[in-house]
């Protein structure tokens, strides 16, 4: 059995194991979809390339539509990763994002889903990039799994330790401001992973498009964990 098959059984095996990422109201809280594509006109050059443009963007979007947060972009093909050239190479471009983003107000607590250990940290202070950054490591019944948190505060650093111990729903972070995360509008990037290369405090969450079916063998789908309802609205 592969390991998407082992997560997906450990999962559908012991939901009690799986806590939250974020506090969110099934009964009364809405998630708005977020398209960062290029189909989606609304997002010029003149948005992308103005943090806080595009945070009124986003903002403008949650508050219309009454959502708590944005969410998406699961092996979405982006467009905005332009503005940087932290996402630039010699041939392809990275475009293909690899986590689930979840966007929200700066200062939102963020909890680890599952039990696990601090396995590093760092800030990944550039711009684009996921600013302060936290990995954790999960043992589900004998399957590795690795969890990674971006685009938080610097503060959310403090006091931590590799091997320290975590529990689920334990809060870990809260999200950064546009000054700290990247230069972002405030939102979590969510990643799963089943092996991390040897890296440390750092992790790819876009890809070259071309290379999208060997990144998808390491990187399950975050909404395993996330268990979100379907979004109210799409761009």
């Amino acid at each position: 059995m592969d390991r998407h098959a082992l997560l997906t059984n450990f999962i559908n095996n012991h939901p009690e194991a799986i806590g939250k990422v974020v506090d969110f109201d099934h009964e009364r809280d809405h998630l708005y979809q977020l398209d960062l594509t290029a189909a989606n006109n609304e997002l010029t050059a003149e948005v992308i390339n103005n943090t806080p443009l595009f945070s009124s963007w986003v903002n403008s979007k949650l508050r219309d539509n009454n959502c708590r947060y944005g969410i998406g972009g699961y092996m979405e093909h982006r467009t905005i990763y332009a503005f940087s050239s932290h996402f630039d190479t010699d041939d392809e471009p990275r475009r293909l994002h690899l986590g689930v983003d979840i966007w929200g107000d700066a200062g939102t607590p963020i909890y680890t889903p599952l039990d696990g250990l601090v396995h590093s940290y760092q800030d990944n202070n550039n711009i684009g990039d996921y600013g302060p950054t936290i990995i954790l490591q999960h043992d589900l019944d004998g399957l590795t799994l690795y969890s990674l948190y971006g685009h938080l505060s610097r503060k959310s650093l403090e006091g931590l330790l590799v091997g320290m111990p975590v529990f689920k729903d334990q809060q870990i972070a809260t999200l950064g401001d546009i000054n700290e995360n990247g230069q972002w509008p405030p939102h979590l990037h969510f990643q799963l992973m089943f092996d991390m290369a040897g890296k440390q405090g750092d992790y790819p969450g876009v890809c070259k498009f071309s290379e999208k079916e060997i990144w998808q063998k390491n990187i399950p789908d975050p909404g395993l964990i996330l268990r979100f309802p379907d979004a109210v609205n799409v761009e």
